[in-house]
């Protein structure tokens, strides 16, 4: 473990809703949000109202009725984005890209070429102000979760260095939900104990954190909270798996809602599965209610899969089994589908016609290679004239969905 602080968490604020202000002058201190039925991204003046991310844009208008919509210019997003991480590869190689805005870099090896982590931090800053005009936070810390949190905590437009004798005094003052793995359902669970702050789940016992969250995710969190955290930075990540969600706002859970959307949710997910020649054995749903409350369930299969049709068909038992368990849930809020457990471009095993009745969702029969066929027939279309020229028909002929694909494939962060 480190002894001093090198590590950086740099994110850049309110990134989409800023690089919309950062083309439009005339936007500069109103309050603005990307998207239009759902806000996809806030910026900070229309934070300050309760807007946020994930809301329905006709609440987001009720909170604050001059809120100004914007559609979006994901082209921009992703050329500022790389920019701004192609400034912190000028000072380390040692960088960690975690999504489209946010990256961390360990400057240990390059202190004595560019200063203190804190001088290195002020110089990216500088650099991403002037050349991009584009606000970024910083966190200095010694382990990534912390420099994570500082990074929060400096928001916005801010440096904030934690001095490594000083980790639990800063870390255990601090609300629990910016601990790295802590959301909506995790945090008001916590207050039910009247766990609030990082420090009162630093001294909750062990058993208390496993009954309430499981063991996984008990150890882990109570290790945060005493910054336990021995992960490296993973500069050549190689992903584990695949996933997508759609935030629904507040649906009702029926079919014409959920097959539609867990379709196209499929449709994402199987595409990059096959583009990267990495099918996958588990396949796993998420639901999440209205009250924010989610189940997940999996099934792993015998042979790994990237048909789309096939993913979907899956994806749909395995919700139609958790809403079947939870028959007085009506509504819904989110749905998400990942596959794991990749393979390299496994050997496919042929089935012989033996008339079973999952054989369509099985690889290697006859319909599941017809299925497979035609999505790489999909696949060479969509790559010689766009992602829109052609897809599966309930998704293309939806003209409802208000999240753009643009935007759901610069916030992937995993193939």
């Amino acid at each position: 473990m480190e002894t001093t602080a090198t590590i950086l968490h740099a994110d850049l604020d309110a990134f989409y809703a800023s690089v919309e202000q950062l083309l439009d002058p005339s936007l500069r201190g109103k309050p603005i949000a990307v998207g239009g039925g759902v806000v996809l991204a806030a910026s900070y003046e229309a934070r300050a109202f309760g807007v946020r991310g994930g809301m329905p844009g006709r609440k987001a208008r009720e909170l604050c009725p001059q809120l100004i919509f914007v559609g979006g210019n994901f082209a921009d997003y992703q050329r500022l984005g790389d920019a701004a991480i192609r400034v912190l590869d000028d000072f380390t190689p040692v960088v960690e890209r975690i999504s489209i805005d946010e990256a961390f870099a360990d400057v240990a090896g390059c202190t004595h070429l560019f200063g203190s982590p804190k001088e290195i931090a002020t110089a990216i800053r500088r650099r991403v102000r002037a050349e991009l005009g584009l606000p970024i936070s910083i966190g200095v810390a010694r382990t990534k979760h912390l420099a994570k949190i500082a990074s929060q905590v400096a928001k916005p437009d801010g440096l904030v260095v934690v001095d490594p004798g000083s980790e639990l005094a800063f870390l255990h003052d601090l609300p629990v939900g910016l601990m790295w793995g802590v959301g909506p359902a995790t945090r008001a669970r916590l207050a039910e104990i009247g766990v609030e702050t990082i420090g009162e789940l630093a001294r909750t016992h062990s058993g208390a954190l496993t009954r309430l969250l499981g063991p996984a995710a008990g150890e882990k969190l109570a290790a945060l909270s005493w910054n336990r955290d021995p992960r490296k930075l993973e500069t050549k990540h190689r992903a584990h798996s695949a996933g997508a969600q759609s935030a629904l706002g507040r649906k009702p859970a029926v079919a014409d809602v959920i097959v539609p959307t867990l379709l196209h949710l499929a449709d994402r997910v199987a595409s990059r599965l096959r583009a990267k020649a990495r099918p996958g054995r588990t396949v796993t749903v998420r639901v999440r209610f209205a009250d924010l409350s989610a189940v997940t369930r999996s099934i792993t299969l015998e042979q790994p899969i990237s048909a789309t049709a096939m993913l979907a068909e899956i994806a749909q038992d395995l919700v139609r089994g958790v809403l079947a368990d939870h028959p007085h849930e009506l509504t819904i809020s989110l749905l998400a589908i990942s596959v794991s457990h990749l393979e390299e471009s496994a050997e496919l095993q042929l089935d012989l016609p033996l008339g079973l009745a999952d054989e369509k969702q099985r690889p290697g029969s006859k319909k599941g290679l017809a299925r497979f066929g035609a999505d790489r027939a999909i696949d060479k279309i969509r790559e010689r004239f766009g992602k829109q020229a052609v897809g599966y028909g309930a998704v293309a002929l939806d003209a409802a969905r208000s999240v753009p694909d643009e935007f759901r494939e610069l916030a992937q962060k995993d193939l």
